[in-house]
């Protein structure tokens, strides 16, 4: 009988591992690989990274935002086990949209600090860019046409009363953006100036990254282009507006990937001698509010943020780097604030001063984020608990901040509704 308890035991962070996030059918790395071998990728990196063997993890969990539409699949934790040398361990699927990653972190520690295991090993894996074929081995994709993935989006609504998709799914991509705007008396034109701004610094980050997506600068891409700016490039009709205040460049990139991490008791990390120093998970904060209710993301938000920050005991004016899911970019500015990172009414400015990029003052999502390191659903969430290790750990490379993080805040969301607000801290 194992007797489970609020926070029973510190857990820690002692490995993490991470594919390339590209369109797998044109990476070399990756090209020809299924969801298995990617996941098998990420988690054998993972537990190499912790100092261990997979025959040293008691139980692993398996996530993926849509396992059945993207890698026609159903329970694929026991379809991947084998490509980690696991076969027989108990393990689990879960799927919560693009939150999944969070709750991947989530689930792991409440298992290790329960006592109900030692070792567990959580990551997730969506080939998002492409759709399986019917029958055929996984690596065998096909097109991800918008006529299928349109008609997926609704699911993630109350259907109870047929709330049809264009009822809210639009709108919830401008809506806490717009709530900003209102409140700080910002017109369209400076919340496009942050927004590019937020561009331009995340790409920076994405291209200096090799496991992200883009390989061109803005600059880049203006210059081929004939443009003499970047800015003029991002206002152009090459990068338009596809609602109120977002451009193009300001929606997800799709892509494939995996990601992975390692967590145990943080103190048989220590008494073990692990490779690197643990990276505690101080606690998570958790909430969920229905996807069809007016300011739904900022309301789940605020909600878990106090949560984690009651938990903790920890200030925000203790955290060093913040990271969030921002598939949509707006949500960098307006969850940044409401987590206390930057202060209320400047984080457009701070976008617009590229302050906010992996060499400023205040970085936020180093890697690039969903717009430029990529976004392959539920596995992003676990990419960004890896590039969050890898800055606390000053093993970031060449977008390793000035300063190395001890505190990281993480903001998941997914699934327009889940959100996790989770905080991080380096063992001393």
């Amino acid at each position: 009988m194992v007797k489970l308890g609020r926070n029973m035991r510190s857990v820690s962070i002692v490995g993490v591992g991470c594919t390339p996030f590209k369109d797998f059918e044109d990476h070399p790395e990756t090209q020809g690989i299924g969801e298995g071998e990617a996941f098998g990728y990420a988690a054998l990196e993972a537990i190499a990274d912790a100092g261990l063997e997979p025959r040293d993890v008691d139980f692993f969990y398996h996530g993926a935002a849509n396992p059945y539409l993207i890698n026609d699949c159903i329970t694929p934790n026991m379809q991947v086990a084998d490509w980690l040398g696991m076969r027989s361990k108990g393990s689990v699927h879960h799927s919560e949209a693009c939150c999944t990653g969070y709750v991947a972190l989530e689930q792991a520690v409440m298992a290790v600090a329960s006592g109900t295991y030692d070792v567990v090993l959580s990551g997730a894996v969506d080939l998002a860019s492409t759709l399986p074929v019917e029958h055929m081995p996984s690596h065998v994709r096909q097109d991800f046409p918008l006529e299928v993935m349109i008609p997926s989006l609704d699911k993630i609504y109350d259907r109870a009363y047929g709330r049809p998709l264009d009822g809210a799914f639009g709108v919830s991509f401008d809506n806490w953006i717009n709530e900003y705007s209102m409140i700080y008396d910002l017109d369209a034109d400076k919340i496009d100036d942050a927004l590019n701004g937020l561009t331009k610094s995340l790409r920076r980050g994405a291209v200096a990254n090799p496991l992200a997506y883009y390989e061109t600068t803005v600059e880049q891409d203006a210059a081929e282009m004939g443009f003499e700016t970047a800015d003029e490039y991002l206002k152009s009709m090459y990068n338009p507006k596809v609602t109120q205040y977002l451009r193009v460049t300001g929606f997800e990139k799709k892509c494939d990937g995996a990601a992975a991490i390692v967590v145990m008791p943080t103190e048989k990390a220590k008494a073990m001698g692990v490779p690197h120093a643990p990276i505690e998970v101080l606690g998570t904060g958790a909430s969920a509010v229905e996807a069809g209710l007016v300011h739904n993301e900022h309301w789940a938000t605020e909600i878990a943020a106090k949560q984690v920050y009651e938990l903790t005991g920890v200030s925000p004016d203790e955290v060093d780097l913040f990271m969030c899911n921002d598939f949509f970019l707006a949500s960098e500015i307006c969850s940044a604030e409401e987590c206390g990172y930057i202060p209320r009414g400047e984080a457009w400015k701070y976008a617009i001063e590229g302050r906010t990029a992996f060499d400023g003052d205040k970085p936020i999502n180093p890697h690039g984020g969903r717009c430029n390191f990529g976004h392959a659903h539920g596995a992003s969430g676990i990419a960004d608990i890896y590039e969050a290790v890898k800055q606390m750990r000053g093993e970031a490379g060449a977008t390793q901040m000035a300063k190395v993080p001890r505190t990281t805040f993480l903001r998941g969301f997914g699934g327009s509704q889940n959100v996790r607000c989770q905080i991080l801290r380096t063992v001393e």
